[in-house]
């Protein structure tokens, strides 16, 4: 079989992009280029690959079937090159981390820079998207782990918990039930609720509460946890967030949490990595580290106590003297 790593790569970005004109310009190459790569990977295969759609152009059944297999060609080749190069010294150790963005706005600061202190001669760079994006950047091998959500179920990713999400419904301090022990969803049903955009695992957790209340609010769609938590302040709705999102405003007394009764589901911070290849040495000191002593200690900071949230909510002042449980920041993996 005569595939090339030029096909893949023009597949690939077809893929990507949606079209032939997108992938040339893409990839810096003229549209026959890409169109004859195409044409003699589908030849080699002796299937079609993609169809046209209007004027786009889609992966078919059988490419969308190959196409997560043309990733990790690409994908492992780069990185057993990096892998060749470091470990002839030739080039410097680096680390590919991408963040969901809760994670990344909230956790990914301390953990990278005490885990750099204990590391420096490792490179980092960090991207941060919703959870939908950070699962392609790890399924095409574009960074090496990341911090999210659960992994889905197919098997190409590998999880591991390293810390408790705790899930918290947000208000503006002076909403009457921002004091009350506790209150039933079916209180808020008339509430607008604030939603994260498509892709997000804060939404997917959003949606899914919703639906098992069997609740059909009105909602609106905003596109980051600080949009959140300002229109929420502003008195436009609640919102599920996680706690270490909400952390300073709660402290501040800006806002203030509803306590649901039953409780809001239960969630965890994941390790995640791709399941295919082997794991190049800066990958396991990373994910080494994080589940140690120290970068659990590091994660403190950015995480709060919900029960020391609700036990001041009645009083916004007590909010900012609301203590940070240690215990309550990290589960150990086993």
């Amino acid at each position: 079989m005569a595939i090339t790593l030029t096909q893949l790569a023009n597949f690939l970005a077809v893929v990507r992009t949606g079209s032939v004109t997108a992938a040339a310009e893409q990839l810096k190459v003229t549209q026959p280029s890409v169109s004859a790569a195409l044409s003699a990977l589908s030849k080699e295969l002796a299937v079609e690959l993609t169809e046209p759609t209007g004027r786009s152009v889609r992966p078919s059944a059988a490419g969308k079937a190959f196409a997560p297999y043309a990733a990790d060609v690409i994908g492992l080749l780069d990185q057993g090159r990096r892998a060749a190069r470091e470990a002839a010294q030739s080039a410097s150790a680096r680390l590919r981390i991408a963040a969901a963005t809760t994670a990344g706005e909230y956790l990914s600061g301390p953990l990278i820079q005490a885990f750099t202190a204990e590391h420096p001669d490792i490179g980092l760079t960090l991207e941060v998207g919703n959870r939908t994006v950070v699962f392609e950047r790890l399924l095409d091998h574009s960074v090496d782990v990341a911090l999210a959500g659960r992994p889905p179920s197919d098997g190409r990713l590998v999880g591991v918990p390293f810390l408790k999400n705790d899930l918290v419904v947000i208000t503006t301090p002076d909403d009457p039930l921002a004091g009350q022990r506790s209150v039933r969803i079916d209180d808020l049903a008339d509430r607008p609720w604030l939603l994260r955009e498509s892709g997000s695992g804060t939404r997917a957790i959003g949606e899914r509460f919703l639906g098992q209340h069997d609740l059909q609010p009105q909602t609106l769609t905003l596109g980051s946890n600080d949009a959140i938590k300002k229109a929420v302040a502003a008195g436009l709705g609640v919102a599920i967030l996680s706690s270490a999102a909400v952390a300073a405003e709660l402290r501040a007394g800006a806002l203030a949490t509803v306590r649901i009764r039953g409780g809001l589901p239960e969630a965890e911070w994941y390790l995640l990595w791709s399941a295919v290849g082997a794991m190049r040495p800066p990958v396991e000191e990373f994910i080494s580290f994080v589940q140690s002593d120290a970068g659990r200690s590091a994660l403190e900071a950015a995480t709060v106590d919900p029960a020391a949230i609700d036990s001041a909510t009645a009083d916004p002042a007590a909010i900012g003297a609301a203590a940070i449980d240690p215990a309550a920041t990290g589960t150990a993996l086993s």
